[in-house]
């Protein structure tokens, strides 16, 4: 059955009834629902429409956060191939929140790195709910400088509520290893191309996504911390996250009109979890044709254009 998300009732009452008429059509041949059933179809398809015509910043966060949203391993095994997973940071231990490794793009040698949220309980718990500790950061690090030794491309897929808060990985230096991607983003001699995928959430998603080029899908979120979270902060109410959500500016139509992000990739009616070939095939093409575009410029070219770009962000804000 289709999780359905709190604005989205009246879509799933309709299609409720249809799964309802489809079941009784199936046990008795002599009924025959299919007028009906094509109606409510039709009214399913225009409510759908309608809902996510008129979106809220809050609705948006709940439609990035979706449980059926596609993540990291569907995107690599949509458009990546011969892809090779690395483990380990080479320091202290292997990170599952965060995958990286190295495949091919449209036969292209590229390096991979994103966070992988899970399909299920038991994989969620497996990757942390997407929430990289210091040392997924500092695998990245490595993948990266591997990347840049054989000149190899990046691209990196950003899924996280944030980095994880917990007392081990702050003891271990979770904001020194995020700055460190950081830093290590902005020094690569080779093209990186980051989406936003679903959530970003503070650091732990700009220390894999300062790059050259960022996107986002239609419906996902990018912010400096969560509604909720920036809630409890400005008022103690963790109730109120749909007031800051408008007010943060978290959307990718706010970012892009901001400068953040470079472009945003339509979703489906629905958001991508209706209809995930589509959105990997438009994140496909986005991806293919920024590598084309930053595939001219020579090293320091590309290390000038992205510090120049973060540092242009807020410059004409007025």
């Amino acid at each position: 059955m289709r999780s359905y998300l709190e604005f989205e009732k009246p879509v799933a009452d309709i299609e409720g009834r249809i799964h309802e008429l489809r079941n009784m059509a199936q046990q008795d041949d002599n009924v025959d629902l299919a007028a009906e059933i094509t109606r409510l179809e039709r009214r399913a398809t225009e409510t759908l429409a309608e809902l996510y015509s008129r979106l809220t910043p809050w609705d948006k966060t709940q439609v990035a956060r979706h449980p059926d949203r596609p993540h990291f391993k569907d995107y690599v095994d949509a458009f990546i191939t011969d892809f090779t997973v690395l483990a380990g940071d080479r320091y202290f231990a292997d990170d599952e929140a965060v995958l990286a490794g190295f495949g091919r793009f449209d036969g292209q040698s590229v390096a991979v790195i994103g966070h992988e949220k899970g399909a299920d309980t038991q994989s969620r718990l497996k990757h942390n709910f997407g929430m990289a500790r210091p040392e997924g950061y500092r695998k990245a690090v490595r993948v990266m400088d591997m990347a840049c030794r054989f000149g190899i491309p990046v691209i990196t897929l950003v899924d996280t509520p944030g980095a994880y808060p917990g007392v081990g990985a702050e003891e271990r230096g979770q904001a020194e290893a995020i700055a460190r991607s950081i830093e290590k983003c902005m020094s690569l001699t080779v093209p990186i191309v980051s989406v936003i995928t679903g959530e970003g959430g503070s650091g732990g998603a700009i220390a894999i996504a300062t790059a050259n080029r960022v996107y986002m899908l239609e419906h996902s979120v990018y912010s400096v911390a969560s509604p909720e979270a920036a809630a409890s902060i400005l008022w103690r109410d963790s109730g109120r996250a749909k007031d800051v959500a408008a007010a943060m500016k978290i959307t990718a139509q706010d970012l892009r009109q901001l400068g953040v992000i470079d472009g945003i990739i339509d979703e489906p009616v629905g958001g991508a979890h209706r209809e995930p070939s589509v959105v990997m095939a438009g994140t496909a093409q986005t991806i293919r044709a920024a590598l084309d575009e930053l595939a001219g410029l020579n090293s320091e070219e590309l290390r000038r254009q992205r510090r120049e770009k973060f540092l242009a962000i807020g410059r004409n804000l007025g």
